[in-house]
């Protein structure tokens, strides 16, 4: 009974990493459950056996790319720290998850244009109360002088842009280096500026 469902539960594993990495390249409408399970090696219906429909496994991979996303920002938020410190953590963790995750751009990017059609939800509702503890901590910090005072909304949605349209728009920044924009070196120097971009627009100079 214990090995059977081990080998479940690694076959679902395998139709949920498989599905993230088609729907991220093909889109929604473009990925068929035919298309997934020959990716995994299995039948159709090995796959219905698992997930009932491309709506559900559909779900369950955005559910599972969102908790992934938001635990690994919760870890870098409750780290000890407090003004840039934290900040840089948490542009950081961003950063590092999407590195290591670049079919959850894709799926991302592609949801936020449908307007979570596919997921019957309102992704930016599910967000918000993510993004409203950011804006409420700039302007906490800001107030108090730790950072320059700026549109705290605003600042959020280019930190957003300045993350995820790196991985979004990778093979179009291939063709403007001799680097590919996901070498690990490129990625490096990429996590580095945009640090110390937002250092330079939020932390003021010190006083002589």
């Amino acid at each position: 009974m214990g090995e059977h469902g081990a080998e479940q539960l690694s076959t679902r594993d395998l139709i949920l990493t498989e599905a993230l990495h088609c729907f991220g390249e093909h889109g929604y409408e473009g990925t068929s459950l035919n298309d997934i399970a020959a990716g995994v090696g299995i039948r159709r219906p090995s796959l219905l056996h698992h997930f009932p429909s491309k709506e559900a496994l559909y779900g369950e991979v955005f559910e599972r790319l969102l908790s992934d996303w938001v635990e690994r920002l919760e870890s870098s938020v409750g780290v000890a720290g407090v003004g840039w410190s934290k900040v840089e953590l948490v542009i950081g963790a961003s950063f590092d998850f999407f590195a290591d995750n670049p079919d959850v751009v894709r799926v991302l990017r592609r949801e936020a244009l449908d307007g979570g059609a596919h997921l019957g939800i309102d992704l930016g509702a599910v967000l918000r109360p993510m993004f409203e503890r950011a804006v409420a901590y700039f302007r906490r910090e800001m107030a108090a002088g730790v950072f320059r005072l700026l549109d705290p909304e605003q600042l959020l949605f280019t930190g957003y842009g300045a993350v995820l349209s790196y991985f979004s728009d990778a093979p179009l920044l291939d063709g403007l280096r001799d680097e590919p924009a996901l070498a690990p070196h490129a990625l490096a120097q990429r996590r580095a500026h945009i640090v110390s971009f937002f250092q330079a627009a939020l932390v003021p100079d010190p006083t002589p």
